[in-house]
């Protein structure tokens, strides 16, 4: 047996010493073969187990509260508080209602003439104070409309007042405001007011919107129960603070009105030459040569009608329309002209006439006050003075006329009839996607009927 096997091992040793080479090619070539295989079978073995996590809970013993007291005892501690300044504050009630006890601060608030405009004129103002821990005032910032009346609309002015080097020194900046929009609706049942008012637009807001819809609306005779509105409108941010004077309301952006089943649209855009009006949304301008009213929104007491005249007890033809309005109310140029008259006319009192083009004038009567003189050139919108009830007037109101070549016409329709300008082409397309980007404000504003006003 065991000369056999050596005899067999022989055998195999021989075999392999002649054919090293092709055993050697043989077992490579199988080797490979099970790579290839163990590569194919590779996907389908079973994913390791993701390692156990664990979760560990220690307690953490705080510092004691003395030591705490301690740590915060070598910070600096700076407390601020706002207000709204009043007609009635003295430096020392405001400083006080800010938590401030500083009689050197007091002082100069009394004293320097840049410090004391945060207690002059009228109150309303925005006033934010830095006090130490002991009360002693750090610096106090009051923001209030811009002084100039070119500004008023689009800037504010912020006040400081701060303690540099031991001494105090009040400074002035005009800022731009910056704007929020805000979105709100509502459905007429009474009065337009009525429905703004209950859908918290602020009263400065509704009477742009009366205003931009008037010569497609007339209010008076014409608003139905029902009736909605839709609006997308500018709250004005003081660094970041919403103002408290007129309501924060800045400029209409953009409104549907839908009256008596037809919807009227109105958008804010700057065309190409960088006037800014309002448009329809197939690029018509809102802005006519003639506005439907001398005065924003008011009460027309007697339209252009037959009516009882009120001192001669008989029936006549009213060739004017009357408005109804507080004395002082001012009242505004519906066109572009020149004064052609401004004085006294026996029953009409204080007068203003514009000649505009076209043989067209405008008159506006019974003023408590003239602010333009004859021959002045105006622009539409321009105040030519205020109501008032002088000559024979039986209390404030305005009396407006409009004649076309000495014709007594009715002045709504004249607006309404007036001309417009079309959106020049090339500010189209820029156009188009603003009206695209308001619509789908505006139907988020419709589903707030009867709510308040939200930002959007």
């Amino acid at each position: 047996m065991n000369s056999t096997s050596d005899r067999a091992l022989q055998t195999v040793q021989r075999f392999s010493a002649k054919h090293r080479l092709g055993l050697v090619t043989a077992i490579v070539t199988l080797m490979a073969g099970f790579a290839v295989t163990a590569v194919a079978v590779a996907p389908l073995v079973a994913e390791p187990p993701p390692p156990m996590q664990r979760l560990l809970v220690e307690n953490v013993q705080p510092q004691g509260l003395g030591s705490q007291l301690l740590e915060l005892s070598t910070q600096d501690i700076v407390l601020t508080r706002s207000d709204i300044t009043r007609g009635t504050d003295s430096a020392d009630s405001l400083l006080a209602r800010l938590g401030v006890q500083d009689p050197q601060a007091a002082s100069f608030l009394r004293s320097d003439s840049t410090a004391r405009m945060v207690l002059s004129g009228r109150g309303g103002k925005m006033v934010q104070a830095q006090a130490d821990a002991s009360g002693s005032l750090q610096e106090l910032v009051a923001r209030f409309p811009a002084e100039r009346s070119e500004q008023a609309q689009t800037h504010f002015t912020r006040l400081t007042m701060s303690r540099i080097g031991g001494r105090w020194l009040a400074r002035l900046a005009t800022i731009p405001y910056t704007t929020q929009q805000r979105l709100a609706s509502g459905s007429i049942r009474n009065t337009l007011f009525a429905a703004t008012d209950e859908s918290g637009l602020p009263d400065l807001v509704a009477s742009q919107l009366a205003e931009i819809f008037s010569t497609d609306i007339d209010f008076h005779r014409e608003l139905r129960k029902g009736d909605t509105f839709s609006v997308v409108y500018e709250s004005l941010m003081a660094d970041d603070q919403p103002v408290p004077w007129n309501e924060g309301a800045g400029r209409l952006v953009a409104a549907e009105f839908v009256n008596a089943g037809r919807a009227f649209h109105a958008v804010w855009f700057k065309a190409g030459d960088g006037r800014g009006s309002y448009y329809d949304v197939d690029g018509r301008t809102k802005r006519r040569a003639f506005l439907a009213s001398p005065m924003e929104f008011s009460r027309v007491t007697s339209g252009f009608a037959m009516r009882l005249h009120p001192l001669l007890q008989s029936w006549r033809a009213h060739l004017g329309v009357d408005y109804g309005a507080p004395t002082g109310t001012p009242v505004r140029s519906v066109g572009d002209g020149i004064v052609s008259f401004a004085g006294w006319q026996n029953g009409y009192g204080n007068v203003v006439q514009v000649q505009h083009g076209g043989d067209r004038t405008t008159l506006y009567a019974h003023l408590s006050r003239i602010d333009v003189r004859t021959g002045q050139r105006i622009e539409q919108g321009a105040r030519l003075g205020a109501v008032g009830s002088t000559g024979w007037a039986t209390g404030p109101h305005l009396h407006f006329e409009f004649r076309v070549a000495g014709q007594h016409q009715d002045p709504l329709r004249v607006a309404k009839g007036s001309e417009t300008v079309p959106l020049d082409a090339a500010s189209r397309p820029q156009f188009a996607e603003t009206v695209r980007q308001v619509q789908a404000r505006l139907d988020v504003a419709e589903t707030l009927a009867g709510a308040h006003s939200r930002i959007e």
